[in-house]
């Protein structure tokens, strides 16, 4: 016996050591991965080489600028996998290499189709234009150094954002915002504020999707724009660091680490940032002898603003590699932040003959706190099979605002002031479960389903006090309100999709039971509405030729009122223009058909469509007069109101041109028509049933256009421009507007860092002028949110490259859908 455990020892020696001698044997392996239909190199693809007896011993490389790779490897049998993030796997399997390999060129195809809706993130351009989505890539846009996200969006194609910071897409306000493809505790109460305070380094990329499937929330007339937060996903230490300074006074540092092994992914967005905002606005007002005025008067209105705002927002997270096939991430956002806001008015008060009366100053001191807290989890299993997925999510957060001001008003030379204050502290409580399940059936199908639960409470208690003779403050009843808001939404979904030679199709259906509660405590007024809604979902591909495709699509879509629609008080900055909301408001709902073309060249992408937006119970907001008087001038209210129809058609275009290596352009045009039916009536100040008519048709255009050029010595230059063409409606029109960016940058420190000087509005043309025409008000004016402002920001890379691509696919990377649903 112990003889043969001496042979078989010597036998197992002798062949360990014949494997080691093989193991020391090294090969060479070349060759080139391109892009399949543009022969545009891949940088940064990766090639795997598994050992098809090890499989978790690994080896391979990465490519360089020109799609080039080459490195060394034992010979042996592997398992060849060449892979690029969002694009379809090219794989050999179980192939003996014994001697140096060249395999020449590999073509990668992007996996365009609907039945993957991906995302792509390429190096050769900051816009990537794809048949369902435009993906915005912020890390590799000097623009937006120091900025906001209300920045980044405002660079997006197809996306504008008015200097109040509403957000609209092709023209369309009522847009669903996202961030990491669900509602967020980090969009805050008020969603334009919050996207204002949220810094852009923390941003990875934007998805603007227009029609989307029923895995999506059916919410948002518009569609969806989704915000992609920074996550690390590069092995090792790494990071970078961004300060910037910038005038009018501006600071700010951000950082991003991360710190990835086999078994674990740790990621931080830590920031401070403190900003200042100047802005300024004019109102010309004519009041006729209609408005219960014996005479008619003229009224300017002036008003200087110079915002701050100042606080930090940290963001930790780690994902677990629980296996091979499993991970589960956690994360947690905290945000704190303050502002101030002083609003400084005058109010210059002439007769019927332009004669001066007398000049009112009205000083607003705004101060707000806010605070955010959200938990996210998820749970993601892979499956055996290639895009079979289970995911699990939750996410809880609460946010606290406090907005709080001291007012006095006074007329020139007149030694009575009027005090009042507003406090207006919101609680908004928010909890998210979902869970998605991907079935691929055969080669070219797969089933989805899944649900979401959205569950939501906000409280608000606005209120005016005004300071009596005798100091004590009483409070105003006819502006204060105690509104409690409820939303119960809970959602489920299936789609199926397949398939057949160059035609794909994708069929869904979403269900959503609606619990909604807009109480006005205040006012007594209590408003239930329970609904429930199918939202069916349907695209159509046809696939010409590699680099060529059309689609159409449909979908249904609701826009749910919320926050400041609802409030009949939420704001008191001005004394004659007063914003009400509404609390019985009903939801709108859309039918959505979009027609869509992409082509690809070798150097120019070539995206258009054509749609059409059919909306019932429209919001419109109408301005009329509250029935109230200031110094004989009538308060004119703002609301908004559910009209009939509105019919919104247009057709937009997306080009990428990259004429040289060092030269990139992207285009975006849009033309829309909107027009709108219904009539509102209202009693005015004279006991006069006054009857209006929203029939309006308009027609209006924006158009976007970028260039960056990388100039000699590592220095690169881009430049936008944006032009909003005049647009009517029923009681006046908005005029044009234009804006021009520039940005420089420089790399240093062999590309460890980089000095970008970014100049936002050079011309300080942003502004939004409109016209107003109601029976009793003609009106003009001029709004600038902010004026131009220039930065410059130091950017410090360590342990990674510029633009580093992220090399290796995270577990839930499955080539479906992100968690969006």
């Amino acid at each position: 016996m112990l003889k043969r455990l001496q042979i078989f020892a010597l036998f197992l020696l002798t062949t360990l050591a014949f494997a080691q001698k093989l193991d020391l044997k090294k090969i060479t392996i070349t060759g080139k991965i391109f892009e399949k239909g543009t022969t545009l190199p891949l940088e940064y693809a990766t090639v795997v080489f598994q050992d098809a007896k090890n499989p978790e011993k690994l080896n391979g490389g990465v490519t360089d600028m020109e799609g080039n790779f080459k490195f060394e490897v034992p010979s042996g049998t592997y398992n060849v996998r060449f892979e690029y993030i969002s694009f379809k796997t090219v794989e050999f399997k179980n192939k003996t290499y014994n001697t140096n390999t060249d395999f020449g060129t590999i073509y990668l195809e992007a996996d365009i189709a609907q039945l993957a809706a991906v995302e792509v993130i390429a190096e050769r351009s900051t816009v990537e234009i794809k048949l369902d989505k435009k993906v915005y890539n912020v890390g590799k846009d000097m623009m937006v150094k120091g900025g906001t996200v209300s920045d980044v969006l405002d660079n997006v194609p197809s996306v504008t954002v008015d200097p109040e910071g509403t957000v609209a897409l092709r023209g369309n306000e009522n847009v669903r915002i996202l961030i990491d493809g669900k509602p967020s505790g980090l969009a805050g109460i008020n969603i334009a504020d919050a996207l204002k305070m949220l810094p852009a380094d923390a941003v990875e990329k934007v998805e603007v999707i227009t029609n989307p499937s029923a895995r999506y929330d059916a919410e948002g007339g518009g569609g969806i724009i989704n915000i992609v937060l920074r996550k690390g996903k590069a092995q090792g230490l790494n990071g970078s660091f961004v300060g910037t300074i910038g005038d009018p006074e501006t600071y700010g540092l951000n950082s991003s680490i991360n710190f990835r092994s086999e078994k674990f992914n740790l990621f931080s967005n830590i920031g401070y940032n403190y900003r200042t905002s100047l802005g300024n606005s004019s109102t010309d007002s004519y009041y006729t002898t209609a408005s219960a005025n014996p005479n008619s008067i003229f009224l300017e209105e002036r008003r200087t603003n110079e915002r701050l705002n100042k606080g930090y927002n940290s963001n930790f997270g780690i994902e677990l590699f629980l296996d091979k096939s499993t991970s589960w991430t956690n994360s947690l956002t905290i945000q704190n932040g303050r502002g101030e806001n002083p609003d400084n008015v005058f109010f210059y008060n002439y007769d019927a003959n332009r004669n001066p009366t007398f000049t009112r100053n009205r000083l607003n001191n705004q101060n707000s706190k806010d605070f955010t807290f959200e938990y996210a989890t998820n749970f993601t299993k892979n499956f055996k099979k290639e895009d079979h997925k289970l995911t699990v999510d939750m996410a809880f957060s609460q946010n606290r605002e406090r907005d709080n001001s001291t007012i006095y008003d006074q007329i020139i030379g007149d030694p009575n002031v009027l005090i009042e204050r507003t406090l207006n502290p919101e609680n908004q409580q928010r909890n998210l479960f979902q869970t998605d399940y991907v079935l691929p059936i055969g080669k070219d199908a797969r089933f989805e389903a899944g649900y979401r639960g959205n569950f939501q409470k906000n409280i608000t208690d606005f209120e005016i006090d005004s300071l009596d003779t005798s100091g004590n403050w009483v409070r105003n009843d006819i502006y204060s309100n105690l509104l409690e808001y409820k939303e119960y939404v809970n959602a489920f979904y299936m789609q199926y999709g397949s398939k057949i030679n160059k035609f794909s199709y994708f069929l869904g259906v979403r269900f959503e039971d609606s619990n909604i509660e807009v109480n006005s405590i205040s006012s007594n007024d209590y408003n239930t509405k329970k609904y429930n809604n199918f939202f069916p979902t349907a695209t159509l591909n046809y696939e010409f030729s590699e680099s060529s495709n059309i689609s159409l699509s449909y979908s249904k879509r609701i826009n749910r009122p919320r926050g400041r629609f609802l409030n009949p008080f939420s704001s008191y900055s001005s004394r004659i223009n007063i914003f009400r909301g509404n609390p019985d408001l009903n939801p709108a709902y859309t039918n959505a058909f979009d027609l869509g073309y992409l082509k690809r060249w070798k150097k120019v992408t070539f995206n258009t469509s054509a749609y059409v937006n059919l909306t019932d119970d429209s919001f419109q907001f109408i301005r009329r007069e509250s029935g109230l008087f200031v110094e004989g001038v009538p308060v004119i209210e703002s609301t908004p109101i559910n009209l009939a129809t509105e019919i919104r058609a247009g057709f937009e275009f997306n080009v990428n041109y990259s004429p040289y290596k060092w030269w990139k352009l992207n285009a975006n045009f849009n033309l829309f028509r909107n027009e709108t039916k219904g009539d509102y009536s209202y009693i005015n100040s004279s006991d006069e049933l006054v009857i209006q008519n929203f029939d309006n048709t308009a027609t209006s255009w924006f158009s976007r256009i970028s260039s960056k050029i990388n100039l000699p010595y590592n220095i690169d230059w881009q430049a936008n421009a944006f032009y909003m063409a005049p647009q009517t409606n029923a009681q006046g029109k908005t005029l044009s507007m234009t804006s021009i960016n520039l940005a420089f940058s420089k790399d240093i420190l062999k590309d460890k860092g980089t000095i970008a000087l970014n100049v936002s509005d050079l011309l300080n043309s942003r502004k939004r002028r409109s016209e107003v025409n109601l029976p009793t008000v003609i009106s003009t004016s001029e709004f600038q949110w902010r004026q131009r402002q220039i930065n410059l920001s130091f950017t410090y890379r360590f342990n990674k490259k510029k633009n580093e691509r992220d090399n290796q696919k995270r577990p839930d990377d499955g080539g479906g859908d992100e968690f969006m649903g």
